[in-house]
């Protein structure tokens, strides 16, 4: 069992992910008893399989469902395989997934890793009731995407930064995650800004520290708005993390690096 910080270039900052690299298939129940007890967003399992179209097969599960879809997570997986000689650095990894497909991770040449994910695009809304009084902002846009994550555009980068939402209210709200986000304030190194809330399948505060599954919608919104496909996001929460993105067609490729911060043995 692997702990590693993705998302990120040092320890403590991006998001934590447990990975947990098996030989064979496991029970679901026994896998989500790892989740709840590692307690992370999300934790990965990862086994090798005799499969034309890929390497490994890949879940995640947060500490209380299985999920289609997490990015950070498939990012630690890859570094995990990476790092420990499992896989040479200069083979892509292909990992079949139980809902979305064959996800493709290749290592760049500054030791980057490069994901290549589904677009997950929000389509226009109205702004559901009550969804501004638990944010706490005004919202500019709304969007839903497949996933049902709502995708809400505010004011500008300190809004997104400052928000505070009303977690029990923003619970009540019909959505699987909420997204936060503006264009980034001039000057800034990203192109835009966001945060993820996810009240009802994430624990505490419900903020989750950098969500790749999240990119795959604000990647084609941003570069609607800013006309281009190739860009930077800053997921702006406590431990932050920064996000490439490069939208392909309906694809979009998710860089970031990672950090393994714990590697033991899981005695269950």
């Amino acid at each position: 069992m692997l702990v590693v910080d993705a998302f990120a270039d040092r320890p403590f900052t991006g998001n934590p992910a447990g990975v947990c690299l098996l030989r064979d298939a496991a029970d679901p129940d026994w896998m989500q008893r790892v989740a709840a007890e590692m307690k992370h967003s999300e934790t990965a399992f990862v086994r090798p399989v005799v499969d034309d179209g890929a390497d490994f097969e890949l879940r995640w599960f947060t500490p209380v469902m299985e999920v289609a879809l997490c990015g950070h997570a498939t990012l630690g997986s890859a570094h995990a395989l990476y790092e420990t000689g499992t896989v040479a650095p200069d083979r892509p990894i292909r990992f079949r997934t139980l809902k979305s497909g064959v996800l493709t991770v290749t290592r760049e040449g500054d030791g980057s890793l490069s994901m290549d994910f589904p677009v997950c695009p929000a389509e226009p809304i109205d702004v559901p009731e009550g969804l501004p009084e638990a944010l706490g902002l005004q919202v500019l846009r709304a969007g839903r995407n497949v996933q049902n994550d709502l995708l809400v555009e505010v004011a500008d980068e300190t809004a997104v930064r400052k928000a505070a939402p009303d977690i029990r209210a923003l619970a009540a709200i019909d959505a699987r995650g909420v997204i936060v986000t503006a264009a980034a304030d001039p000057g800034r190194a990203h192109d835009f800004t966001s945060r993820f809330f996810a009240p009802r399948v994430l624990p505490g505060d419900a903020e989750d520290p950098v969500t790749g599954s999240a990119h795959t919608a604000l990647a084609p919104y941003w570069a609607g708005r800013f006309g281009r496909d190739t860009l930077t996001g800053y997921q702006a929460s406590v431990r932050g993390g920064a996000v490439r993105v490069v939208l392909r067609g309906d694809r979009v490729i998710l860089s970031g690096t990672a950090v393994t911060v714990l590697d033991g043995a899981f005695n269950a």
